[in-house]
């Protein structure tokens, strides 16, 4: 049984190949997912960015080939607001087989008013948590034909300090917009680490992992024009705090890790080495009130019931 930190080393900037296979990116096109696609793309894989803005993945599929030779990039229209679009989506692949989603993209609202998705759906806990449940279950058949495929939730440190209100899942009764973001943040961790309690128990081959980048500033991001920006007066003023947290593109590490390490195993959590904040990535204990199964066994199926999805997710 590994320890919490795995005893083999792992080296950041020299990736195992990836080559022949084919993964998935929720939001690849800017933010800790832009990273990820970019570092995965490094390591030889054919990367998908899922978005549902095309001159944003355009923009991030251009900028990803001017630093990777020869990277294999493209772009997947995908809104995960608009619960009704997914299976066009997955269709869309054009693949027989899927050897990892990265759930990444999300939404973070600072302004006050509450807003909804397509379906009605409160728009964090809709997008962040509920598009990605349905999603998994669309590509269930192509993960589930992989050789060992993967489903990779990107978390938050913000969901430590949260609870999930089981009674009001989509903050109808007192919307806080840092709340609910940290809400439909722990939201998707426990359904990271359920879904793979269940394929444990289906016997599936895929994985389901948890990760999260720890504190990721863009002001502390290397620029990627015109993707992201990051002027010397930004990085200057943003130096103390690099004694605490770290750019996106260190911040994909966790998330990296645990798409391509092959000793990482289903159920566990991978975050910063450094208090879960900075540094390079590491297996961490997986919080109380994230491993919950009587709570996570309820989200799942009030997910369900809002998302209208099959019991199983397609996972039999």
């Amino acid at each position: 049984m590994p320890s919490l930190s795995s005893r083999r080393s792992w080296d950041v900037h020299r990736l195992p190949s990836a080559e022949g296979r084919i993964f998935l990116v929720t939001g690849g096109n800017a933010g800790i997912g832009y990273f990820v696609a970019e570092q995965l793309a490094g390591a030889g894989a054919l990367v998908v960015l899922g978005s549902r803005d095309r001159a944003k993945a355009d923009a991030a599929i251009a900028s990803i080939r001017s630093r990777v030779s020869g990277a294999r990039v493209r772009h997947l229209p995908l809104d995960l607001a608009d619960l009704s679009s997914l299976k066009a989506a997955a269709d869309g692949l054009g693949s027989d087989r899927l050897d990892a989603v990265v759930h990444n993209a999300g939404v973070a609202l600072d302004d006050p008013p509450r807003r909804e998705t397509t379906d009605g759906h409160e728009l964090m806990f809709g997008t962040n948590h509920l598009g990605h449940f349905a999603l998994t279950q669309w590509l269930a058949p192509l993960l589930s034909a992989a050789p060992a495929g993967r489903v990779v939730t990107v978390g938050s440190f913000a969901a430590r300090s949260e609870r999930l209100d089981l009674g009001d899942l989509q903050s109808t009764r007192d919307y806080q917009p840092k709340r609910t973001y940290g809400r439909s943040k722990l939201a998707q961790m426990c359904f990271g680490f359920e879904l793979d309690r269940r394929l444990r128990a289906a016997g599936s081959t895929v994985l389901s992992v948890v990760a999260h980048p720890g504190g990721a500033l863009d002001s502390l991001t290397p620029s990627r024009p015109p993707v992201t920006v990051t002027t010397a007066g930004e990085r200057l003023r943003a130096l103390p705090s690099a004694l605490l947290v770290q750019g996106k593109d260190a911040g994909a590490w966790p998330v990296v890790r645990a798409v391509l390490d092959p000793e990482v195993r289903g159920g566990q959590l991978w975050g910063p080495r450094v208090f879960g904040l900075r540094g390079l990535p590491r297996r961490e204990p997986v919080p109380s009130h994230m491993a919950d199964p009587a709570v996570a066994a309820r989200l799942w199926s009030l997910s369900g019931e809002l998302a209208g999805t099959d019991p199983h997710l397609g996972f039999r």
